[in-house]
């Protein structure tokens, strides 16, 4: 266990041992040799914090899951989840142990369960995945860690090369079913070398602080518009827009003192587990200047990301804080393929399901549904140069006159700006747009957490609704029962 940095202090289930349930040929010559079992257990501490350690070791059996592998798993996990302790995984597996044919493939489910009780307890998970993480270790209880890192270089995958090679005929190329590949394809939110896996696991803990550091060709974070709230319509939206405005990436930078990636496909939704105001929350920004253009669009695996971070803040009980900034979703011919209106609704209704305090802060365009699927929060917040249209001016200029270059003469009627929504009952307050402005949006964001409870977001577009639809103010001290007359000029800011 001494290759991760991290030091067992007390070991469980050393005794244990596994059988020879097929009287495999010199298999019980083999478990009666060997010096320990491939999986070891036991408490371990990050920062001074107490967490329960699996490490499944390739010198032993290559790291396979036998029956007593995977009865130490299964206990290890019981034992957090009533110890409400976090589980650290170091894996180096090639899976399950053929000798015990059918019992050991059964603790792939065995394993599995116990880890989603872990879950359901509320508990966090991490896993470093080192050389080789591969077949049903992979594939079961380590697989569905919340936090995923693996090793530089190593051979990550369901069926290591040879086993490709053999099912299929043909040798994966040197690209594939590697650390690398696998945090590609978004499957491991880091690949570390192994100096850095201990200062990982501590700062998933919560224990060391990495910050957000932001890729070089960036402007400065410092590069705030310092502008006020926009007289309104086009002027508002092309501000909103500017290639220079920070996005909600820089913003996150901004406000987070420590940044643990959860890592996607799609750089134009990004998340963490973050420390922010003083405490633990993940955080989903949005980043409109991922591809260089200052016009990113989220695609189905941004959404995905978001979903995944969405789940993890209600698992963990921590706040849930977006930064919105998109011209909208992608709503080309791959992206509808991939189900993006799906992705939107899931990413909605997760986002209305989620049993925790949640916060959605505009930091620049709220483009259409596509921000919307992150905009559903207890308290919403507009930057005072951000816009939240129901739709791009273009595309309503296009349903409406079929003609985009009335967009800049409508957009002021879409009632876009911080100040509209406030006056519709939609926005919980316009906080300060420049860059000494930082530390006040963080003071707000952190009260917000403290103020707010789950279900707000509900009963604030409950009753922006209902005013607007029937024109009557919804306090208690002045309800107007049968009044069903629209009032256009009502305020109905909360």
């Amino acid at each position: 266990m001494e290759a991760s940095g991290l030091r067992v202090l007390r070991e469980w289930d050393s005794d244990l041992r596994g059988g020879d349930p097929l009287t495999f040929p010199g298999y019980a010559a083999q478990v009666r040799e060997a010096a320990a079992e491939s999986v070891r257990t036991g408490l371990t501490d990050v920062a001074g914090q107490p967490e329960i350690l699996i490490e499944a070791t390739f010198s032993v059996f290559g790291g396979t899951m036998g029956v007593a592998a995977g009865e130490k798993v299964v206990r290890a996990f019981d034992r957090a989840a009533a110890g409400g302790l976090p589980v650290v995984a170091v894996t180096a597996s090639g899976g399950v142990r053929l000798q015990e044919g059918m019992l050991a493939l059964t603790q792939m489910a065995r394993t599995a369960a116990a880890r989603r009780r872990h879950a359901a307890a509320g508990l966090l998970m991490a896993a470093v995945y080192q050389q080789p993480t591969t077949g049903g270790v992979y594939a079961s209880w380590a697989g569905l860690a919340d936090v995923r890192a693996a090793i530089s270089g190593a051979t990550i995958g369901f069926g290591g090369p040879r086993v490709v090679q053999a099912v299929t005929g043909q040798a994966p190329p040197a690209t594939s079913h590697t650390a690398e590949s696998a945090y590609a394809a978004g499957h491991v939110d880091a690949v570390l070398s192994e100096a850095d896996q201990a200062g990982w696991i501590s700062a998933v803990l919560g224990g060391a602080i990495l910050p957000l550091v932001l890729p070089a060709w960036r402007r400065p974070v410092a590069a705030y518009p310092g502008s006020a709230d926009p007289a309104g319509g086009w002027a508002a939206v092309t501000a909103a827009r500017a290639p220079d405005r920070p996005s909600g990436l820089e913003w996150a930078a901004a406000l987070c003192s420590s940044w643990t990636d959860l890592h996607g496909r799609d750089p134009a939704i990004r998340a963490g587990l973050a420390t922010l105001a003083g405490g633990r929350a993940v955080v989903i920004a949005m980043d409109r200047h991922a591809r260089a253009d200052a016009a990113a669009r989220p695609g189905p695996a941004g959404y995905r990301l978001a979903q995944r971070a969405i789940r993890l803040a209600g698992q963990l009980g921590l706040p849930l804080l977006t930064l919105v900034d998109t011209p909208g979703a992608e709503p080309g011919p791959a992206a509808e393929e991939d189900g993006i209106a799906t992705e939107i609704a899931e990413t909605l209704a997760l986002m209305a399901d989620l049993p925790t305090v949640s916060v959605c802060l505009v930091v620049g365009e709220g483009g259409s549904g596509g921000a919307m699927a992150l905009g559903y929060a207890d308290r919403l917040y507009m930057l005072a140069g951000s816009v939240f249209p129901v739709i791009a001016p273009e595309a309503a200029a296009v349903i409406l006159h079929r003609d985009p270059a009335l967009a800049p003469p409508l957009a002021g009627a879409l009632g876009l700006t911080g100040a509209d929504l406030r006056r519709l009952g939609l926005v919980s307050g316009v906080l300060p747009d420049d860059g000494a402005s930082a530390g006040d949006v963080r003071s707000a964001i952190g009260a917000a957490f403290g103020a707010a409870r789950p279900g707000d977001r509900a009963s604030r577009a409950d009753r922006a609704t209902r005013c607007w639809l029937t024109g009557t103010d919804l306090s208690a001290a002045s309800r107007r029962p049968g009044s069903h007359e629209p009032r256009p000029d009502r305020q109905c800011a909360w």
